[in-house]
């Protein structure tokens, strides 16, 4: 072919390409490649095209040999360092893009990408100037503002990040991911109903846009329509059958419903494990469980080492862990840093933030670290890395405190539980991780040092009886209802005051009123309030109610210690899994297990005689924050004890069977 031909095909691939038609560009890439294998600009736009058809393997070791052939092409490093970032390798992509932008400094689309690759490096502030260096260069870059938005939304809150949205849809109305990201920022601010419409309109853009579908389920998880929110995430997964986000949320709805029993739960938590432990790509055997002396290398992996319910629970722990035994790693996997999150990082022998990273590189610095035990705080909950567990980067992996069900992973080794949450031997059978009762309590709680005094049941000053639940609107569930219903009926004159996340939302509210009146009870009796500025506040609104209940079979956590701790009693009832069981177990550390329920008549009875004598209730509001305080609940140094002394079981264990 003579150098006008190879020109006339490349022109034709080129149009094929522009027109959006790959495949046919890559086929005449490919012929002009056979003929001129160095030819720049046919191994420049072969990689181009496989960039974009996500083929980044073939995309890197094209980009590659083009750069090799021009070293001066600042498209060309551009496009290897985006590869090189999709391909999960955010620090070579740097280099590439900076070597760019040091040929073509006003290149706003590099600029662009270099704020992607920050973000994914940990470094959101490099990230944020990135972004609007590129936004300087071109104001109409609507992928800019986008781009800009989601780092706003990681690191200053979702609120935060609407505007940037808005102005990426403003230039390019028919934008479906400044749409779909618009309508989840609008979800996370509470406006459910019009964040919905957002990803519907993501949606009319792209059929097909997984990420809008996500963005669905989870506008529906948190209006409490469960069935819909598992619709949408099974919609999801019919397009995407791999998407780790969206399994976890379906199996994390899966717990909020009263209809799916334990052994189902199992199978449906063992397929996510098969899927993932089946995975493909090359695996590499965990590191070798060491036997030398010294302290044991322990790190603990959550999203949320910040003010979140989990750090309530391990703070305590990490805290009295003994440091001659144990060498503690936190890897934090959240953009958001705050008080408590450096209380940690003060508490660490190595810190590291993974916000952001892909699982390969999380993967790779866990490996690099060697830690010789991996504790997993988040289960199937938001921003889980259970993928990367999947292929056992430690030699000892260790379930503990954030998800109320196994992991469905045989690479995850023991869970850490107690023997009223989880009894034997009933519970082992639905675990893939060996069950180990390592306290009588599997919680330890640390109050807020910012916790209101405790006021006096209200129902002294009042003719009504208020019952209250402060939990999560998804744990609502239509035998909730039933219960509640149930206990008004049994108590005249008493009402039920409920607050949390998703509680304010009008169709909510609609739709428990509609639940309950079918159970002869009149709207009057209820009330509703949503979430507060601040925990000083929320715990302060305890001070309204007499009886706190719980839900089911998803039971409180957080929500029953601030109770126990707000001088309220909990009434709950002890179900056939383990989160049906947390009440139980809680009210038992604290010494109080006449407050548990055995069925639902046993459930009303109990709130019923709670109220009975309002003296008596009016003592007990009284004592309970000291009798919670002298517990094993609040027995931190103990606990920690107990903690240290399972894993050192656990690493024993698994030495001896690798022995």
């Amino acid at each position: 072919m003579t150098p006008a031909k190879l020109q006339s095909a490349l022109q034709s691939g080129l149009a094929h390409h522009r027109a959006g038609r790959l495949d046919q560009a890559a086929a005449i890439y490919n012929q002009v490649l056979k003929i001129a294998p160095r030819l720049f600009d046919a191994v420049h736009l072969a990689g181009t095209v496989a960039y974009q058809r996500h083929d980044y393997n073939l995309a890197v070791t094209l980009l590659s040999r083009a750069l090799a052939i021009d070293p001066r092409s600042a498209p060309c490093a551009m496009r290897l360092g985006m590869a090189l970032f999709s391909q999960g390798h955010p620090d070579k992509a740097e280099r590439h893009l900076r070597a760019s932008l040091a040929k073509e400094p006003a290149a706003a689309e590099t600029w662009s990408g270099l704020g992607l690759v920050l973000r994914a490096l940990g470094r959101p502030s490099d990230a944020i100037e990135a972004f609007r260096r590129a936004l300087e260069l071109q104001p109409g870059h609507a992928e800019s503002h986008d781009q800009l938005g989601a780092l706003v939304a990681d690191t200053q809150g979702f609120i935060h990040a609407i505007p940037h949205f808005k102005k990426a849809i403003e230039l390019n109305p028919h934008f479906a991911g400044a749409w779909c990201n618009l309508g989840l920022a609008q979800v996370q601010t509470g406006d459910i109903a019009v964040g919905i419409e957002s990803l519907d309109k993501a949606l009319s853009i792209s059929p097909q846009f997984v990420q809008a579908l996500l963005g669905k389920g989870l506008a529906h998880q948190r209006a409490n329509r469960i069935p819909e929110a598992i619709e949408a995430y099974d919609r999801t997964l019919a397009l995407d059958p791999g998407n780790a986000e969206a399994r976890s949320a379906r199996l994390l709805c899966l717990n909020y419903l009263d209809t799916v029993g334990p052994h189902r739960l199992y199978e449906e938590h063992r397929a996510f494990g098969k899927l993932f432990e089946g995975d493909p790509a090359p695996r590499r055997a965990g590191p070798t469980v060491t036997t030398a002396s010294g302290p044991l290398r322990v790190a603990f992996l959550s999203p949320d080492l910040r003010t979140h319910s989990v750090a309530y629970f391990l703070e305590p722990i990490i805290r009295h862990l003994d440091r001659s035994k144990f060498e503690i790693i936190l890897y934090h996997d959240h953009a958001v840093m705050d008080a408590v999150s450096e209380r940690f990082r003060q508490q660490a022998r190595l810190w590291r933030n993974f916000a952001s990273h892909p699982d390969r590189w999380v993967e790779e610095r866990i490996r690099e670290d060697r830690p010789d035990i991996l504790v997993d705080l988040a289960g199937h909950t938001g921003f889980n890395r259970l993928p990367v567990f999947a292929r056992r980067p430690a030699p000892v992996q260790i379930s503990y405190l954030g998800y109320p069900n196994t992991t469905g992973l045989a690479a995850m080794d023991f869970k850490l539980t107690d023997a009223i949450a989880d009894p034997f031997p009933s519970s082992d059978a639905y675990h893939t991780e060996h069950l180990l009762r390592f306290s009588p309590c599997a919680w330890t709680y640390q109050p807020p040092a910012n916790a209101p005094d405790i006021g006096p049941p209200p129902c002294l000053n009042s003719s009504q009886i208020t019952f209250g639940s402060f939990n999560n609107a998804a744990k609502f569930s239509a035998h909730t209802l039933r219960l509640w219903s149930d206990v008004l009926l049994r108590v005249p004159n008493s009402r039920l005051f409920l607050k949390g996340h998703g509680v304010d939302d009008p169709t909510f509210q609609e739709r428990l009123i509609a639940s309950v009146s079918a159970n002869d009870i009149s709207s009057d009796r209820l009330e509703f309030a949503g979430r507060t500025s601040g925990l000083e506040a929320h715990l302060s609104l305890y001070n309204r109610i007499d009886v706190a209940l719980d839900t089911s079979p998803y039971n409180g956590t957080t929500t029953t210690c601030e109770a126990l701790w707000m001088g309220r009693p909990v009434v709950t009832l002890a179900g056939d899994r383990h989160a049906s069981r947390v009440g139980a177990s809680l009210l038992s550390a604290v010494g109080h297990p006449e407050w548990i329920a055995t069925s639902d008549e046993d459930y009303a009875r109990l709130a019923a005689q709670l109220v009975e004598d309002r003296n008596i209730l009016a003592a007990r509001t009284a004592e309970l924050r000291q009798h919670t305080a002298a517990s094993v609940l609040l027995d931190h140094a103990s606990q920690a004890k107990r903690f240290g002394d399972a894993l050192i079981h656990c690493h024993r264990t698994h030495t001896q069977a690798a022995a």
